[in-house]
């Protein structure tokens, strides 16, 4: 009886210390496979879902996550605004909720959509657009041209359409110093 008693001892500690192996593996390969996530895989999983992005120079955007880039992430605020982000200008996000693309599943293709390709697509536009920096000045204009890490914009009213007459100047504009570019 007393050897039955310590066997049945010695397995049930066996069986707990398997399960405490087993729980620390699974939490050693879930830290593990949470560390290949990036940002934009967070991102791509919340198309559509309402956020809150905040960026650096303390600027605050709501609305729905609209596009998601290699480097960017792109805000409708309502019917009327879209908000072009850097991912390097944003302090953080709340919304996003516990879902996360496949770190790579955008494909070759979307991987290549920069910053560069979305601004040129507004300065394709002739849009408009508030270019808020991160030392939280805000310009308003047109981007004529964009390179591979700034664009220049024609600084004119909100109101105003590109015209050279209302031109105040022109600006040049590192990508490093944007916090958002609105356009309506």
């Amino acid at each position: 009886m007393r050897w039955e008693n310590l066997f049945a001892d010695l397995d049930a500690q066996m069986e707990e210390l398997e399960a405490a192996e087993l729980a620390s593996e699974v939490a050693d390969r879930t830290r593990r496979e949470i560390a290949l996530f990036r940002l934009v895989d967070r991102l791509r999983a919340t198309l559509g879902h309402p956020v809150t992005v905040f960026t650096l120079g303390g600027a605050k955007v709501a609305g729905r996550v609209a596009g998601v880039g290699a480097d960017w992430l792109l805000v409708a605020e309502d019917f009327r605004f879209e908000v072009l982000l850097p991912l390097d200008a944003l302090t953080g996000i709340t919304g996003l909720g516990g879902i996360t693309a496949a770190p790579g599943s955008e494909g070759k293709v979307a991987a290549k959509l920069t910053l560069a390709y979305a601004l040129r697509g507004i300065a394709r536009d002739r849009a408009t657009v508030a270019v808020a920096l991160r030392d939280a000045t805000v310009v308003t204009g047109t981007i004529d041209r964009v390179g591979a890490d700034f664009f220049e914009m024609a600084e004119h009213g909100p109101a105003e359409i590109r015209r050279a007459r209302d031109i105040r100047g022109v600006r040049t504009v590192p990508f490093a110093g944007v916090a958002f570019v609105r356009r309506s």
